[in-house]
């Protein structure tokens, strides 16, 4: 947390305010999640926010120099990624300063955007604008945009379990544990599995299933389980359609069986047993074909 569909929401949010307004002054709290400290205070102010976007599970704020910012020759743009518990969002400065709130960009109409973040292992840096394509491309493929051919291509033959492929942000840029187990409950495929073992067809059926449970979870504004809220501060409500995640020991809704949890990719993994067979050892494979002969 938070995963593509908080970051998205986030976005939105600040994409309704934050675009054409100026920061005019910098004030940080503690600073071990930026990159250069320093660099915030001396290089932002003056800088006139153009847009927001969502990277992955990161966001940028696309700024422009203006006439009173230091080294205006230079096109940079702020990064910021809210690992499990950041938060980012507009607030006036009268409005009360929640805890674990670490860094203040004052805007020219005097209002704040602040990052709050109570474990700090989100990340805040700045990149030169010709080297945001090359940031970009360190990440994996937007799940939202990618053809069925390149998903296929990206995942076919690899002995690897399809849980910890998901999670790869080399590979797939945005996905988390939350809407890995969902997806893969909708898909009825075991996190467990190879991709190597997997059908095309079953590539075919994830794929789409991503993009809808991502979609939808979107639409719900994210989801709340801990302490994540929107831009404005409310709670998301995609939790409330969670079919796999969280719900061990709890029926299945489509066969009643008990979800359990495994762990995969160092991650608990959440699943119905009935669904989503677990693979079959080689040692269970050769049994079987034992006993039928």
């Amino acid at each position: 947390m938070p995963e593509l569909p908080e970051v998205e929401t986030i976005v939105r949010g600040l994409r309704t305010v934050l675009p054409g307004h100026t920061i005019v002054a910098v004030r940080l709290g503690k600073t071990d999640f930026i990159e250069d400290p320093s660099a915030l205070g001396e290089l932002l102010p003056g800088r006139r926010i153009e847009a927001v976007e969502r990277i992955g599970k990161f966001i940028r704020l696309a700024l422009s120099p203006g006439p009173a910012a230091k080294a205006p020759e230079r096109q940079i743009d702020l990064i910021v990624h809210l690992g499990m518990t950041g938060w980012l969002g507009v607030r006036r400065p009268e409005d009360p300063v929640a805890p674990h709130t670490h860094t203040f960009f004052e805007l020219e109409d005097g209002r704040e955007l602040r990052y709050t973040d109570i474990r700090r292992f989100g990340q805040m840096l700045l990149v030169a604008g010709d080297q945001m394509a090359a940031f970009g491309e360190r990440l994996g493929k937007e799940p939202l945009e990618i053809s069925a051919g390149e998903f296929s291509q990206l995942l076919a033959g690899r002995h690897a379990r399809i849980k910890a492929l998901l999670l790869d942000q080399r590979i797939f840029r945005g996905i988390g544990n939350i809407y890995a187990d969902e997806s893969l409950w909708q898909a009825r495929i075991h996190p467990a599995r190879l991709a190597a073992n997997l059908k095309s067809a079953e590539f075919g059926r994830l794929r789409k299933v991503i993009r809808r449970v991502l979609l939808r979870a979107i639409e719900d504004r994210g989801s709340s389980i801990s302490n994540f809220v929107d831009a404005e501060g409310q709670p998301g409500e995609y939790q409330q359609r969670h079919r796999a995640y969280g719900r061990e020991g709890k029926p299945c809704f489509r066969c009643g069986a008990k979800i359990r949890r495994v762990t995969v990719a160092g991650r608990s993994s959440f699943f119905c047993p009935r669904c989503q067979p677990a693979p079959r050892s080689k040692r269970a494979v050769r049994n079987a074909l034992r006993t039928r002969g």
